[in-house]
């Protein structure tokens, strides 16, 4: 594939992002053109979304097109979009949140995932910005009302719809992040712009039996517990 010889002056930018999963990506795309999702597990990152959504997050344009893999297969790959959009402020990459605020969401929160409520130690807990920093960057001050914790499921769950959100790949609107259900679980109005509504519910330690006994009674109906708990609350709020 032939591409456009970048100039030392842009090389040299590009190569200032410090971000290590970035750097590969975007030194292989110098050298080669291009970056494939098999590529990028041999480098050893079996989630190549999120080694592109580095580069994204560091400032840099990508696009993802279609190539034909080694078995015939198509895989997605990776180049860079156009440089003259580059964000020389995210260039630096993301501010490494202090142990302290850490500690200190984590009593705020309770010690529970913000998006599903789940309790867990302070280490399986990972912090995250409200507003995605590919919207944001790190454009809105640092205090505790800027960040949540959120366990490591549902923090890729967030990654995923918020690069796939059209408000993260184009208007990049922090009024439109700021009240998605991503950004702020106790308090929003719609969910990656679609008008939806959700209760996350986890069942730990004694309430798993609470949960089977749900659960058994779903499938005698022939339906998901999902679908079971709400034609309960239907009809409960329907006696009501």
């Amino acid at each position: 594939m032939e591409t456009n010889p970048l100039s030392d002056e842009l090389v040299q930018r590009l190569r200032s992002v410090k971000n290590k999963r970035a750097r590969v990506v975007i030194d292989h795309i110098i050298e080669h053109g291009f970056i494939t999702t098999n590529d990028l597990q041999k480098y050893g990152y079996n989630h190549p979304p999120r080694a592109a959504r580095d580069v994204r997050e560091a400032g840099i344009p990508l696009e993802t097109f279609f190539v034909q893999g080694s078995d015939g297969r198509r895989i997605a790959a990776y180049r860079f979009g156009d440089l003259d959009k580059i964000r020389d402020g995210k260039l630096g990459g993301r501010i490494v949140l202090s142990k302290n605020l850490k500690k200190q969401l984590y009593e705020l929160q309770d010690g529970r995932c913000a998006i599903c409520g789940a309790r867990f130690e302070l280490h399986e807990l990972q912090s995250d910005h409200r507003i995605p920093y590919l919207v944001a960057g790190e454009s809105i001050s640092q205090n505790l009302n800027d960040y949540m914790l959120v366990c490591a499921p549902h923090n890729r769950s967030k990654s995923w719809t918020c690069e796939h959100c059209k408000n993260g790949i184009e208007y990049k609107e922090i009024s439109i992040c700021a009240t998605c259900y991503w950004a702020s679980p106790e308090n929003y109005a719609h969910v990656a712009m679609q008008p939806e509504r959700r209760a996350e519910i986890t069942w730990q330690g004694n309430e798993v039996r609470d949960y089977d006994r749900l659960e058994r009674a779903a499938k005698k109906e022939k339906t998901t517990v999902t679908e079971y708990v709400k034609t309960l609350l239907h009809s409960l709020f329907k006696r009501k």
